[in-house]
């Protein structure tokens, strides 16, 4: 990155110049999004957000000081929006759209500040972080909170490396973030975006992520679901809606049930369409992108036609944790079904994206449909094989920050993710049993989680 000597930075150490997370603006744009829906539709809605490791055989308190921990922490809470970044929000294009943020949730933004975390221990010392309070508050913590353990964790892994190593160390990631580039570049591989904020190697890396992929992809660059980086660099910020809503919304589907209004198993059922009618009312155009696999893909696309046919109109789908090929493939019968052309359709491929897959998804699907691509983990956080050190101290793992309880004056359920893959799935087992019961497993299988 010019002007910048990441070797150097990284080397002293210095977190008052560099803190994991400068801005509140610093967050996947798809959370302010989200944040403007809860703010008009459940103003009142509590809930609870819990960080999860996946990754076998990894516990962070062995590897990240808590008081390095909570000083990031800390230090994020004292963050407020500033007047450039919500005039920015407030008039910028956004999808082609100017002004999709309300006045009356700017000047929330102005207010705002978040709630306070929770950091615990388990009774093996592992580490407990969650995040409790109002949901339009609570939920911006997600983000910041992978991001803050992400690059604490690779802070750590870096603690005793000379800077010669560090030196070494970063041209290997240059270097091999450069040969993906030019692949993706040869191979023509279409609006790729930017998602790796949540699991970034650190702040510094992922802004020269992305202005690598500015400079070698070229049209092909879409931008980033980063909102601080695309005021910052002038690029697109991109992202629509995620698994959070239809959780809550079936959470909160549950509780009315459990207060006489409605039956248990056709709320919840309906929970995942009628968050969609909602988030219809709230955004239009190219931010109806929908995100079908929180209950099971295969089970709301055969149930969407009768339950909420105005999915025809929606500009596409964002495809997360079924295998990608066969996920894509479902999908075009569906649009092909209900009489769609899927070649005017968006198909957004997301989960665990690498180089190899991006290009073979292309070769398959780029004129089948419009294929786009949120590159995530992998882009911001590639560091496999290059510490001269050797060790896996610096690859990537796989940590997720989910809503785990839902919590309104009528009652508290606790949440439900089931995925297209069964070791994605989060939620206490007789819920999980409960949703199993209602949405089915039709085609939900065992996938390896890799990030």
């Amino acid at each position: 990155m010019p002007g910048i000597d990441l070797a150097s930075r990284v080397h002293d150490h210095n977190y008052a110049i560099d803190p994991y997370v400068r801005s509140l603006l610093d967050t996947d744009f798809y959370k302010l999004l989200m944040a403007a829906y809860v703010q008009k539709w459940h103003p009142d809605v509590h809930v609870t957000f819990t960080l999860k490791i996946r990754s076998k055989g990894v516990r962070l308190a062995d590897i990240i000081r808590e008081e390095d921990l909570r000083a990031q922490l800390d230090h994020v809470r004292s963050l407020r929006f500033t007047n450039t970044e919500l005039i920015w929000l407030a008039g910028a294009s956004f999808y082609g759209q100017v002004g999709i943020f309300s006045p009356e949730f700017i000047a929330e933004l102005r207010d705002f500040r978040l709630p306070d975390y929770s950091l615990t221990r388990d009774e093996t010392g592992e580490f407990r972080l969650s995040f409790s309070g109002r949901w339009g508050e609570v939920k911006f913590w997600e983000i910041y909170g992978l991001a803050i353990v992400n690059e604490a964790r690779a802070r750590a892994g870096m603690r005793d490396m000379s800077k010669y190593q560090l030196r070494v160390l970063y041209a290997n990631a240059t270097s091999k973030l450069v040969g993906k580039l030019k692949a993706l570049r040869d191979a023509g591989v279409p609006r790729i975006s930017e998602f790796g904020t949540r699991r970034r190697h650190g702040f510094l890396w992922q802004e020269f992520v992305i202005e690598a992929m500015g400079e070698e992809l070229g049209g092909n660059f879409a931008g980033t679901s980063n909102a601080l980086q695309a005021m910052r660099l002038g690029i697109e910020a991109v992202g629509t809606n995620a698994h959070e809503l239809p959780m809550v919304a079936s959470g909160l589907a549950r509780i009315r049930a459990m207060n006489g209004e409605g039956t248990l198993a056709e709320n919840i059922f309906r929970s995942q369409y009628d968050v969609l009618e909602r988030w219809q009312q709230t955004f239009r155009g190219n931010l109806l992108v929908a995100l079908p696999d929180t209950f099971g893909t295969t089970q709301f696309l055969k149930n969407a036609p009768e339950h909420f046919p105005a999915i025809a109109d929606w500009r596409g789908f964002r495809l997360d944790s079924k295998d990608p090929a066969i996920g894509a493939e479902e999908i075009i019968r569906f649009w092909q079904g209900i009489g769609e052309d899927p070649k005017g359709k968006l198909m957004l491929f997301s989960d665990g994206l690498d180089v190899d897959g991006m290009i073979d998804l292309h070769a398959r699907f780029g004129d089948r449909c419009m294929d786009a691509y949120g590159w995530g983990t992998l882009a911001t956080n590639d560091f496999r094989g290059c510490d001269p050190r050797g060790g896996t101290a610096l690859d990537p793992i796989s940590v997720v920050c989910k809503v785990t309880e839902i919590m309104t004056r009528d009652g508290a359920v606790s949440a439900v993710k089931l995925s297209d893959s069964y070791e994605k799935a989060t939620g206490e087992p007789n819920a999980i049993a409960l949703y199993r019961d209602i949405f089915g497993t039709e085609g939900v299988a065992n996938i390896p989680v890799t990030v």
